[in-house]
């Protein structure tokens, strides 16, 4: 059911960290994939290793905050293949940034990034994706949008992704288009791996550790294909029991309701 054989796949900040978990998973499945980011240098390197390695991958410099280059990426898939049944929506960026403290731009950039870029993107992909007999799209959000994150930028643009996939997916639905959203915790990658909160959130997280680029990728890949064909307009939240009730469950070990394990 997750044999992505003859499929046509964009994924965007595909070319490193988390979207490049996503790229690797989705082409070993068998998708041909577009690689869409800003990042030139590591995105043309990633999509050299995957051809050499036998896979269908192509790199295209996408700013997913411009109408024009969303038209350009999806021509390249219609050009190249003639058909388009996946986009990932994974672009995005953070400000670390609280209220009192963020600018105007700031806050303008990261919602133009992770939600417009988003909206564009549903936008720009529907009708080729409708006369390719229908698709899936993923939109990247994040457990922030289930909570106040002291990014406020970021929490409010991850918020936003959530009612944007239930929206897209009700208009979408009869076109024979799946929109989901998949809302990762904590996961390291090498942008994140010297951030001085993993230690506090991982020893926060019930399951104490980390998520997995791969594991998330798998989530995506689920949504992406066969195997969600009857689910559309969902969260999905992927965070090791974080947003289930991390603040009670540190309460009751404190408290010695629970005992903490060696399998915790």
């Amino acid at each position: 059911m997750t044999d992505l054989q003859g499929r046509v796949a964009i994924v965007t900040g595909g070319a490193r960290g988390q979207g490049e978990a996503e790229v690797r998973l989705l082409s070993d499945k068998g998708a041909a994939v577009i690689i869409a980011d800003v990042l030139e240098a590591e995105g043309e390197a990633l999509a050299k290793a995957l051809t050499d390695a036998g896979r269908q991958v192509r790199f295209y410099r996408h700013d997913v905050t411009s109408p024009e280059s969303w038209a350009g990426c999806v021509a390249l898939a219609r050009d190249w293949l003639g058909r388009l049944d996946i986009l990932v929506n994974n672009a995005g960026i953070i400000n670390r940034t609280i209220v009192a403290k963020t600018a105007l731009d700031d806050w303008e950039r990261v919602l133009k990034v992770n939600l417009t870029g988003a909206f564009l993107g549903i936008q720009a992909v529907a009708d080729l994706m409708e006369e390719s007999g229908g698709g899936s799209i993923v939109n990247i959000s994040s457990n922030s949008a289930f909570s106040g994150h002291y990014d406020p930028a970021y929490t409010a643009s991850k918020w936003g992704l959530r009612g944007l996939t239930r929206s897209a997916a009700m208009e979408l639905v009869s076109k024979g288009i799946r929109v989901n959203a998949v809302c990762p915790g904590l996961v390291v990658t090498g942008l994140n791996a010297a951030s001085p909160h993993l230690k506090p959130m991982i020893e926060m997280t019930p399951m104490r550790r980390s998520g997995k680029p791969g594991e998330i990728a798998e989530l995506v890949l689920f949504l992406a294909s066969d195997a969600s064909a009857f689910i559309t307009g969902e969260d999905f939240v992927i965070d090791g029991g974080f947003t289930a009730g991390a603040a009670y469950r540190r309460v009751a070990v404190q408290t010695g309701i629970l005992a903490e394990t060696p399998t915790d």
